[in-house]
């Protein structure tokens, strides 16, 4: 062990203070967040602090994310255990889905830290989630993205950065897709989650074939399922997108009957238009209703993975010129729970 690792500050609301019911970003040059867990857990590590980016991650734009990967790509990765980031609550999961991607192959773990209130409030777990962070570093030999995060009374959790899910509505939890979690903080030590469906340490350590794809394209429509969705409202005579996805109900189905809310109907419109339509999520081990019966062979289809990391893979293949169909398909860090 090094005892060395490396912190990439990016803001979001664990780089926040509190200012009556307004909460904003604070520059420093020493980290606040450094400053708190020392004091709770003691320091016998050396962390090196980078600043690339101080932003609310509800405004991260494709140059911000470009930023931040430059940023991991430009660490000596030879003199780090590991690599912190930290990161906002609001597109946590997507950043944390991208890089799980294009650092597919990092031989040191990446580890994404957030925090649902800023570190000046007691009900903020970003220390918590730091401190998770640096024992999961410590207590592994292989590298990967993951990220670190404790909801309200659990452990600490260390999710594959590559199965997780978007924030719960309104208590902004988070959870792996399945709710199968990659470890936990048990007593200031890492435990794996030794469940089906769940990687091993030994497969983490094997060799992962690097991305090829490494550009985001933006354009993209996604669209979420629900009752009485009008799908004629979607009409792309000004802007055309290169591609839409449209994220099915839990048991993999839209309404495919009627004229308005007919999902077939709108998959004939962009196939006028020579527009790619991706349906996400559906499970292979499921059965399949009859209303989505051969939807599959009508579209694109997203099996087995979530529809975040589905978002990420359509952006990726569309910067990048490759197929989506065949990205979709790629398993490059465990996204794949079937």
């Amino acid at each position: 062990m090094k005892k060395r690792i490396c912190v990439i500050f990016t803001g979001g609301t664990i780089g926040s203070r509190s200012n009556g019911n307004t909460v904003d970003l604070k520059d420093e040059s020493k980290s606040f967040l450094i400053e708190k867990y020392c004091e709770k857990f003691g320091c016998d590590i050396t962390f090196d602090e980078l600043r690339p980016l101080n932003i609310l991650s509800e405004n991260v734009q494709p140059a911000h994310l470009e930023i931040m990967a430059d940023c991991v790509r430009g660490v000596d990765k030879s003199k780090y255990d590991g690599i912190i980031v930290t990161h906002g609550t609001d597109t946590l999961c997507f950043t944390a889905n991208l890089f799980s991607q294009i650092f597919c192959d990092i031989q040191i773990p990446v580890v994404f830290v957030s925090a649902l209130y800023p570190l000046d409030d007691n009900r903020s777990k970003g220390v918590e989630n730091f401190a998770g962070a640096v024992t999961f570093i410590e207590s592994v030999d292989y590298g990967g993205v993951f990220v670190s995060f404790e909801n309200f009374n659990e452990n600490c959790k260390i999710h594959l950065a590559s199965r997780l899910i978007s924030a719960a509505q309104i208590s902004g939890e988070y959870e792996s897709i399945l709710k199968i979690h990659y470890g936990e903080i048990v007593d200031g030590k890492f435990v794996h989650n030794c469940v089906i469906g769940n990687p091993t340490p030994e497969q983490l350590k094997l060799t992962r074939k690097p991305c090829k794809a490494q550009k985001l394209c933006m354009d993209l429509v996604t669209i979420q399922a629900h009752s009485l969705l009008n799908f004629d409202f979607y009409r792309f005579t000004t802007v055309k997108p290169k591609a839409v996805m449209v994220q099915l109900y839990h048991s993999g189905t839209v309404c495919t009957e009627g004229k308005e809310a007919n999902f077939k109907n709108f998959l004939k419109y962009c196939k006028s238009l020579g527009i790619e339509v991706v349906i996400s999520t559906i499970d292979s081990a499921a059965r399949t209703y009859s209303s989505a019966l051969g939807l599959p062979d009508l579209c694109t289809a997203a099996y087995d993975i979530s529809f975040e990391m589905a978002t990420v893979k359509v952006l990726l293949a569309l910067g990048s010129g490759l197929s989506i169909q065949e990205e979709l398909a790629t398993n490059r860090f465990f996204e794949k729970v079937r």
